[in-house]
């Protein structure tokens, strides 16, 4: 090849690149994609997708594809270490799958496809994403799209060189080409151009095949918004209408309508227009997306052959649905909440000019007067509004009215007294002790000790209580204490207790008394007495006496002459005859008892034995009762 020859066609292979590369994929609107002729690679929940058969001339394989192969996975983890691990398909499907595509030492097939029934004179784009696998430098990835008609070669576009990136660098890559007046059966080709060996690895997805037209730009009319929202029962018009630029020579339109069990043309005026008029009368709840198809007006009815516009949609929202309530006794002086639901705005209104835009205002210290209908307008976060009320009757405070002037009464211990309520239609009395019956207006009441009794008086829902106080004064009660024992000429201690509220107290008699008036006084009386002790209160009178033993004086001689001449001839101690309980008993300095008698009463006579004892000294005990202390001391016998 000489060198004007291969400046020629190095010249013409650039130009030819550049033009090629710069193809480009639709710039107007495109049709419904024809599913005969693109792939996403499916969903599914197993690791690897199915085989695509004689769409590629590559070898299908269930792990990491060695040159010349592929496989259908979902990611890129665990395959290929020179390959990024995390690459999922492009639309980020966790079950979607991808095709990874090993490519082969020479430049060959690895994806392609056949449609039919395509228009003659129709622009078709052809596009597939695709990214570079490699985790570093390598064989760039280089693809040719060809389309052929009837085997015959009517379209080529080359990517160039696709560079290495992240793990989600897709891009997107496509040609639009224009169907020849004989069109037939179109295919669809997919080449990598580059060898393989070291790179040249890549994933493949969302393969699509489409009509190209004009732009169109959908529009509501009066709004700058693709939506529209219409309360549900609302009667309304939307106007819808689309502008569409000039490229078919003998344009053709047709709304259509999905409410959600797909596309289907719209029959009403101007539906075969640009512009159309949509009426809803009592709208129902729903959402209604309207696109418009534009074409050749032959093609106007083939779905391969016709563009579609961006959607419109409008929704019916559905009305909220509140219910109102409120919370807290309706009772005069209570706090009540109002509540509403089913919305993002509220506004109540009520009697006395009540307004409030919370959802739940509180009305505090209510009176009757604020009784009546309360009614709250719900709107949703569409706008839609529903009002609903409740009846509001707040009741008047009951009046707790009692016999107790003053909330406050005295009583005796052991004393009664009714207690009565007034007010109300029930009653309820705590605490329940010392009363007759807590849950009547009108109860006995007997309380043991000074007591706070509350009444709860309610109309049926409201109560308010009241208090009385009964004070119990505790009765007089005397205790003149134990009785007393003393020798004659001896004071003892009276030992009188008095109890009870607001007490006085006296002995009586008063004689030998220190002083009658308090309650150990000092009693000196000459003979056996009984005093009583008088405690007077309030709430009465109680006595109580005590009796005062007084025991002759005893006088022991210490000497007498036992000799027989009938003067001093007996130890002789009268007053033992009063302690009818007595022991005597005698003993000589050597411990001998010479004279022992108990109870009754017998002088000593000097005799032991019957004979009389030495002259002496000897030593006595007298035991007179449990109340005094044994005497003990000596005589002198002397003859």
């Amino acid at each position: 090849m000489n060198h004007l020859f291969r400046s020629f066609y190095l010249f013409f292979l650039i130009l030819f690149s550049i033009n090629e590369i710069k193809a480009q994929v639709c710039t107007g609107d495109l049709g419904a994609p024809i599913a005969a002729a693109g792939t996403d690679f499916g969903t599914g929940t197993a690791s690897y997708g199915t085989p695509l058969g004689s769409a590629t001339n590559y070898n299908f394989v269930a792990g990491t594809p060695s040159d010349g192969s592929y496989t259908i996975v979902k990611s890129t983890t665990n395959l290929n270490p020179g390959w990024h691990q995390n690459i999922i398909n492009h639309t980020n499907d966790p079950n979607g799958y991808m095709m990874v595509v090993n490519a082969s030492n020479t430049p060959g097939i690895f994806y392609q496809t056949t449609v039919s029934g395509l228009c003659p004179g129709v622009t078709y784009e052809f596009a597939a994403w695709v990214i570079n696998i490699l985790r570093n430098s390598g064989i760039k990835p280089n693809i040719k799209f060809t389309i052929q008609n009837n085997g015959q070669t009517i379209g080529e576009f080359w990517t160039g060189d696709i560079l290495e990136g992240s793990a989600t660098d897709w891009k997107r890559y496509g040609t639009t080409f224009k169907t020849p007046p004989n069109v037939g059966v179109i295919t669809l080709i997919m080449t990598n151009e580059n060898p393989g060996g070291s790179g040249n690895d890549l994933a493949l997805d969302d393969i699509t095949f489409r009509a190209c037209g004009p732009k169109i730009t959908p529009v509501i009319v009066n709004t700058s918004s693709s939506t529209a929202n219409i309360c549900e029962g609302q009667s309304a018009t939307v106007n819808l209408s689309a502008t569409v630029s000039q490229v078919y020579t003998d344009p053709a339109y047709q709304w259509q309508v999905n409410t959600g069990s797909g596309w289907s043309d719209l029959n009403l005026p101007g539906a075969q227009s640009t512009q159309v008029a949509i009426t809803y009368t009592k709208a129902i709840a729903a959402t209604y997306t309207y696109q418009l198809l534009v074409a050749e007006r032959a093609n106007i009815n083939s779905p391969n052959c016709r563009i579609v516009s961006s959607p419109l949609t409008v929704t019916v929202h559905t009305n909220p649905v509140p219910i109102a309530t409120f919370s807290g006794l309706p009772c005069e002086g209570s706090t009540i909440t109002l509540a509403a639901t089913s919305g993002v705005t509220f506004l109540w209104t009520g009697p006395n000019n009540f307004t409030s835009t919370l959802q739940n205002p509180i009305l505090t210290n209510v009176i009757p007067a604020q009784s009546g209908i309360y009614k709250v307008v719900a709107t949703n976060a569409a706008g839609c509004s529903t009002t609903t009320q409740l009846d509001l009757q707040i009741l008047p405070r009951p009046v707790a009215i009692t016999n107790i002037p003053n909330g406050v009464t005295s009583i005796c211990e052991e004393s009664k007294v009714q207690l009565i309520a007034s007010g109300g239609t029930s009653y309820h009395w705590e605490p329940a002790v010392g009363l007759s019956d807590q849950n009547i207006a009108n109860p006995i009441a007997s309380p043991l000790t000074t007591t706070t009794y509350t009444v709860s008086v309610s109309n049926g829902l409201c109560t308010v209580s009241t208090s009385v106080l009964i004070n119990v004064t505790k009765k007089a009660k005397a205790d003149a204490g134990a009785d007393k024992k003393a020798f004659f000429g001896k004071s003892v201690n009276l030992e009188g207790k008095a109890s009870g509220d607001n007490v006085t107290y006296k002995w009586s008699p008063s004689t030998y008394l220190d002083d009658p008036n308090k309650l150990n006084p000092i009693a000196t009386p000459p003979n056996n007495m009984t005093y009583t002790l008088t405690v007077s209160s309030n709430c009465g009178i109680s006595t109580d006496d005590v009796f005062v033993r007084i025991y002759p004086k005893i006088e022991i001689p210490n000497t007498f002459t036992p000799n027989g001449d009938g003067k001093n001839d007996l130890w002789n101690i009268p007053a033992l005859e009063a302690f009818p309980t007595h022991t005597i008993k005698i003993v000589n300095r050597n411990g001998l008892t010479v004279f022992e008698h108990k109870d009754s009463y017998l002088p000593w006579d000097g005799k032991f034995n019957q004979k009389d004892v030495p002259v002496g000294t000897y030593y006595y005990t007298i035991y007179l009762n449990e109340d005094f202390k044994t005497l003990s001391g000596w005589v002198f016998v002397v003859r």
